[in-house]
């Protein structure tokens, strides 16, 4: 018989792994952006190209999420800190005080990012507390810079170390 989990003591040690840092974005059926902030994103597959991403399912938007067609993935640089912050909170505000712009598929993406990917929803697992949401990846553009992390309850930076070359 195994004794059970602290929740604290999980999330703790769930802490221990360092993860980037998203926006997954999305519009609900009359055109309002909706968005929140994840730490909990994944690749799933390169053929078919899919990717995954978890919330909440007591979220404010999961049921937005949930029903969505489509939504997007963006990882956020290391200078947009502020924008993880915005998107962490139920503020209504978060896409008057962020820049963003209509991607390829009509998907909110937050700009500046190093990556955003927009996705059509291919398979939505409910799972203990969460919503996994896995997306076919239709489109995507990169940019050259540092990602935004997250460890042991706190933002870091990565030490700048030059790339080693193989002969």
């Amino acid at each position: 018989m195994t004794t059970p989990i602290d929740p604290r003591e999980f999330r703790r040690a769930l802490g221990q792994f360092g993860t980037g840092v998203t926006v997954i974005t999305t519009c609900e059926p009359d055109g309002t952006p909706r968005g929140f902030t994840a730490n909990s994103f994944s690749s799933v597959s390169l053929n078919p190209p899919l990717v995954s991403v978890c919330v909440a399912s007591t979220a404010a938007s999961a049921a937005v999420f949930k029903t969505a067609p489509w939504f997007s993935i963006n990882i956020l640089a290391e200078e947009q800190r502020d924008v993880s912050n915005v998107f962490a909170t139920q503020r209504p505000d978060k896409f008057l005080v962020t820049e963003w712009k209509l991607g390829k598929t009509g998907m909110p993406l937050i700009s500046g990012t190093l990556v955003a990917f927009e996705c059509s929803q291919h398979t939505v697992i409910e799972a203990g507390d969460h919503l996994i949401l896995i997306g076919r990846v239709e489109a995507f553009e990169t940019r050259e810079g540092w990602p935004l992390l997250y460890y042991r309850g706190a933002y870091q930076t990565m030490e700048r170390v030059p790339s080693e070359t193989t002969s």
